[in-house]
């Protein structure tokens, strides 16, 4: 008679836990021990530090300009017994000054108005209160005169239509396209460093790539040069007035990298 076979549930877990431990440790050893290494250690492969070689440069470009434009400031005061009567005559005497310019190439885009102002004038007595003479009224302009050859001519009839009640002030010369100037500049300065950088780029047995950066360092524009007329003319003036253009040097200074091959 057979006997009935009892298993435990116990005995067969245990079991099946030891079979997977022995698989485990199986695989680890085969990968650590008799195993290929993976392949990137085989090859020793590591990043790349090689930097791109480059050649860095500064230039410096400078042109001559010589000021092509005059602008001057028209100073028309006038003094009346009645503040409304030195505001229309001190009115009336820059309107005709303007109109006189017009003849010299001066547009209404090339007169700025810049100032108006209007104060009481006063007698003052030893051992009596002022008393009111009267108004001053005093209207100012800046003028542009777009050709420079014409410009002392149209201050001496500037102060000819005016008379004693018009001064001419702050002469000053200017370029009146800095930017065509600056573009020349840039340019030269460019052509600088690539020369040098074609030098030492040859004593290194290399050749200019292409460019990487262009960086502008500074730049030096013309300004306005004042002239040493503080004020045009104390009376009248029965002459041209002379004037020298004279010279303005501009400048730019750039850093440009290249390429080395």
């Amino acid at each position: 008679m057979d006997r009935p076979v009892t298993v435990r549930l116990g005995s067969v877990l245990l079991a099946v836990v030891m079979v997977l431990a022995v698989a485990v440790a199986y695989l680890v050893g085969a990968a650590g021990g008799g195993g290929e290494p993976a392949q990137a250690a085989d090859n020793g492969a590591t990043p790349s530090t090689d930097q791109p070689r480059t050649v860095r440069m500064v230039g410096k470009g400078q042109v001559t300009a010589v000021p092509d434009m005059l602008s001057f400031t028209v100073v028309v005061t006038v003094k009346r017994t009645e503040l409304d009567a030195a505001l229309a005559d001190s009115s009336t005497t820059m309107k005709s000054v303007l109109d006189r310019l017009a003849d010299f190439g001066v547009a209404k885009g090339d007169v700025r108005t810049t100032g108006l102002s209007m104060s009481p004038e006063y007698a003052y007595h030893s051992y009596a209160p002022p008393t009111l003479t009267g108004y001053r009224v005093t209207q100012q302009a800046r003028v542009h005169v777009r050709t420079l050859g014409q410009g002392g001519a149209a201050i001496s009839a500037a102060v000819a239509t005016g008379g004693n009640e018009v001064r001419v002030r702050n002469l000053q010369l200017q370029v009146s396209d800095p930017d065509a100037a600056l573009a020349e500049a840039r340019k030269a300065a460019i052509e600088q460093a690539k020369a040098k950088a074609e030098e030492y780029a040859g004593a290194a047995g290399g050749e200019l790539g292409a460019v990487q950066t262009i960086r502008e360092i500074s730049v030096q524009a013309p300004t306005p040069r004042p002239l040493a007329y503080n004020t045009a003319a104390d009376a009248p003036l029965k002459s041209v007035l002379p004037i020298r253009a004279g010279e303005s040097d501009l400048s730019v200074r750039v850093e440009v990298v290249w390429a080395l091959g």
